[in-house]
C-alpha cells in the first residue's frame, strides 16, 4: 500500500427526514478545523451522501464545511440498506482513496463503519473524543484519535502507521459544527451509481416511527440532572424544568435503576450535551457522567457530599439535598414570574 496516494479528509453525511444529521454537520466542522491547521496538507473536506436527497441536501452539506460533496446518487435507494452503502462506500474509497474517513457514531454509522473498515482492510477507532494530526511533525497527516477506555477511566490515543484510511467515528455533541454559510464555494460530484450488483438480502417492508420525547436533551439549553441518590422522585426534577424551560437529564446509575428512561441518560455511555446550563442533582461526579456533560456553559452542582468530584467542574457548587433545595428554587422562580410589575 502507498501511503502517499491517499489525501484529504471524507466524512459521511448521514441523512434523517430529509436534513443531514447534526453529527455529521459536527464532523464537516471537526475535518475543517483539521485541514485548516495544515495547509501545507492542501487537503479537501469532502462530505458524502449516499442515495435519492435532493440537491439542497447536498447544499447543506457544503454549506457546513465542505469544499466537495461526493453524492453517490441511485433513485432507488429509499432506506438506509446496510449491504448496499456498505459496498458504495468501499467502492468510493476504491477509487477516491481517502487519507482520512469520519463517520459519526449514530445507529446507522455504527453499524456502516466497522463494515466499511473490515472491507478496506484498515483499522477503526470507535467512539473518539478527539482528533489531532501528528503533532510531532507538521507535514504529516497521521491521525492521532483519542477515547476513553476501561469505561471512562482512562484515555488512550490510537494511531493507525501502516493501513488506509484512516477511520474513526465520533459521538454526537462532541464536536462543533461550523455557522452555516450559504455563501461557501464548494463542488457537488454527483455520481449515478448503479446498485444492480450488489446482493442485499435484506428486503425493508415498512419503516414504523419511533415516539421520541418531545425535546432532545442534546439540543437542550437547561439541563436538570438527576443521579441515583435521587431515587424515584425525579417529578421532583421535572417540575423545576418544566418552570425554566428546561429538559431532564440522568446519570448511568439512575438509568440503570429504573427511576427514568435511557434517553435522559448523560455521559460516556448516553448522550453528550452542551447546554447553557446544566443543574447537577446528587451526581457524584463519575469520569464517565463528565464525559459527557463537562462542555455545558455553566455547571450548577447540588450534592449532599462535601467532597463529591462534581463540584470540581462546577461554577457554583451547593451542599444539601437536592429534593428540599429544587422545591423552593421552582417556588422561587414562580414567585419572580407573577410578581406585579
Amino acid at each position: 500500500m502507498n501511503l502517499n496516494e491517499y489525501k484529504d479528509i471524507y466524512v459521511f453525511c448521514e441523512v434523517k427526514d430529509g436534513k443531514v444529521h447534526d453529527a455529521s454537520l459536527e464532523l464537516l466542522g471537526e475535518a475543517s478545523r483539521l485541514v485548516k491547521g495544515r495547509p501545507q496538507l492542501e487537503y479537501k473536506v469532502v462530505g458524502v451522501l449516499i442515495g435519492n436527497h435532493s440537491d439542497d441536501v447536498a447544499a447543506h452539506v457544503g454549506w457546513y464545511g465542505a469544499d466537495k460533496v461526493v453524492f453517490l446518487k441511485n433513485d432507488d435507494i429509499k432506506h438506509y440498506s446496510t449491504e448496499i452503502f456498505t459496498s458504495l462506500f468501499t467502492e468510493m474509497i476504491e477509487t477516491d482513496k481517502p487519507d482520512i474517513v469520519l463517520i459519526p457514531a449514530t445507529v446507522m454509522g455504527r453499524d456502516l463503519a466497522p463494515r466499511i473498515a473490515a472491507r478496506c482492510d484498515t483499522g477503526l477507532t470507535a467512539d473518539a473524543t478527539k482528533l489531532e494530526l501528528n503533532p510531532e511533525d507538521a507535514d504529516s497527516s497521521l491521525l492521532y484519535v483519542t477515547r476513553p477506555a476501561f469505561g471512562g477511566n482512562l484515555f488512550g490515543t490510537i494511531i493507525n502507521e501502516t493501513k488506509r484510511p484512516q477511520m474513526t467515528t465520533i459521538r454526537p455533541g462532541v464536536m462543533e459544527m461550523l455557522h452555516k454559510d450559504e455563501h461557501r464555494c464548494f463542488e457537488i460530484d454527483k455520481r449515478e451509481v448503479s446498485i444492480d450488483h450488489i446482493n442485499d438480502p435484506v428486503k425493508i417492508l415498512e419503516v414504523m416511527h419511533k415516539d421520541h420525547m418531545a425535546v432532545d436533551i442534546t439540543k437542550a439549553d437547561i439541563i436538570v440532572s438527576g443521579g441515583r441518590g435521587i431515587g424515584d422522585n425525579f417529578h421532583v426534577l421535572q417540575e423545576c424544568a418544566d418552570i425554566m424551560g428546561a429538559v431532564v437529564g440522568a446519570s448511568r446509575g439512575a438509568v440503570d435503576k429504573g427511576y427514568i428512561a435511557k434517553d435522559h441518560q448523560v455521559g460516556q455511555t448516553g448522550k453528550t450535551v452542551k447546554p447553557k446550563v446544566y443543574i447537577a442533582c446528587g451526581i457524584s461526579g463519575a469520569v464517565q457522567h463528565l464525559a459527557g456533560m463537562e462542555k455545558s456553559d455553566y455547571i450548577i452542582a447540588i450534592n449532599k457530599d462535601p467532597e463529591a468530584a462534581i463540584f470540581s467542574v462546577a461554577n457554583i457548587g451547593i451542599v444539601g439535598d437536592a429534593l428540599e433545595i429544587l422545591p423552593l428554587l421552582t417556588q422561587e422562580i414562580k414567585r419572580y414570574r407573577e410578581r406585579p410589575y
